[in-house]
């Protein structure tokens, strides 16, 4: 697989319908994912900083990962693009207002994450649980102390975001016994899963009956800084935070806020407003934070599910059907697997 996309620069002219542009921001995606994108069309791999070179002439993007700066400053040269898809569930880093208002199409990977995701909530809901960072510390320090920790099961988890990541953790989570809610944008009856689903405007009321609150929703105009001040302080006293959406959707100022008040017992945090983590945060030293690198949905082979799925939607786009996973461009939410 080394010369697939090698000669780049001397190929950019031969660009046509059977040329794919695959945009990376950081690595190069996995040969066995170029060796699948080769059997279907030539990928042309080019860096973020390329990608001026060849927009004007590219119809078709898939973005590896989605946060491409260049795309917005290099856009007024797209006069043939038409579609977008991205390597990633979340669309936050493409929903420039540009892109917005054009006709490109954007889709996502959605259906490759969600049991990545829930498993990797649901051992952070056992670590609080079992007080299992407790264990480990006593275990460095070669103190045997014995005591009692608590259950799982019977614990009230409310999941903020009632997409196919946060539905997931809530089929999981309800397993072991737990009494799941959820909070969407719109409230409904009769959800085969969960009963009622809770409103956005309900969201202080429910956090206040939460043991855990698992923020899984999207980074959109509506998310951005959803969870506040008042929303922390809307928060049972003693609760854990787990943010595995986006980190800008948490205050982090008034996150630290409530666990230096004593007012939660503690948080988990796998995304964060800037990444990487300032090596100064006082996330990094509090005992009662859990600081991981945005990898809750990189579970092994990922990269080849997310590329199956563009694949699967570049025979889709050359037989003229619907695309799997398309975006509403104007919420910045991803729709459900087929639709329109």
């Amino acid at each position: 697989m080394e010369d697939v996309g090698k000669n780049i620069i001397d190929d950019r002219a031969g660009l046509n319908e059977q040329s794919i542009v695959v945009v990376r921001d950081g690595e190069d995606p996995p040969e066995d994912c170029l060796a699948i994108l080769a059997n279907e069309a030539r990928p042309l791999l080019i860096s973020g900083h390329e990608l001026g070179d060849v927009i004007g002439e590219a119809e078709i993007l898939f973005v590896w990962p989605f946060a491409v700066p260049s795309l917005q400053s290099n856009w007024a040269r797209a006069k043939r693009l038409k579609w977008i898809q991205t390597a990633t569930a979340g669309v936050d880093g493409l929903m420039f207002q540009e892109l917005r208002e054009s006709e490109v199409l954007v889709t996502n990977a959605r259906g490759v994450f969600e049991s990545a995701i829930a498993e990797y909530t649901l051992g952070l809901l056992l670590m609080f649980t079992k007080d299992l960072l407790t264990t480990v510390r006593l275990q460095q320090a070669c103190l045997w102390r014995h005591r009692e920790t608590a259950r799982l099961g019977g614990a009230r988890l409310l999941v903020v975001g009632a997409g196919p990541i946060g539905r997931e953790v809530g089929r999981l989570a309800q397993r072991l016994g737990v009494d799941v809610e959820i909070v969407a944008r719109r409230r409904r009856e009769g959800d085969p899963d969960f009963g009622t689903v809770r409103a956005i405007e309900e969201l202080h009321d429910a956090l206040g009956g939460a043991d855990f609150v698992v923020v899984v929703t999207p980074l959109t105009e509506g998310t951005r800084g959803l969870i506040d001040r008042d929303a922390i302080r809307a928060m049972k006293p003693g609760a854990y935070l787990i943010n595995v959406g986006r980190g800008a959707v948490v205050d982090e100022d008034a996150l630290l806020v409530g666990l230096q008040s004593g007012h939660l017992a503690g948080a988990a945090l796998d995304v964060f407003e800037h990444e990487p983590l300032a090596v100064d945060h006082p996330f990094w030293s509090r005992p009662d934070v859990i600081v991981s690198p945005h990898m809750s949905a990189d579970a092994t082979g990922w990269q080849r599910l997310a590329t199956s799925v563009f694949v699967e939607n570049l025979r889709r786009w050359r037989r003229g059907d619907a695309l799997l996973n398309r975006v509403d461009k104007r919420s910045g939410y991803g729709g459900a697997s087929g639709a329109d």
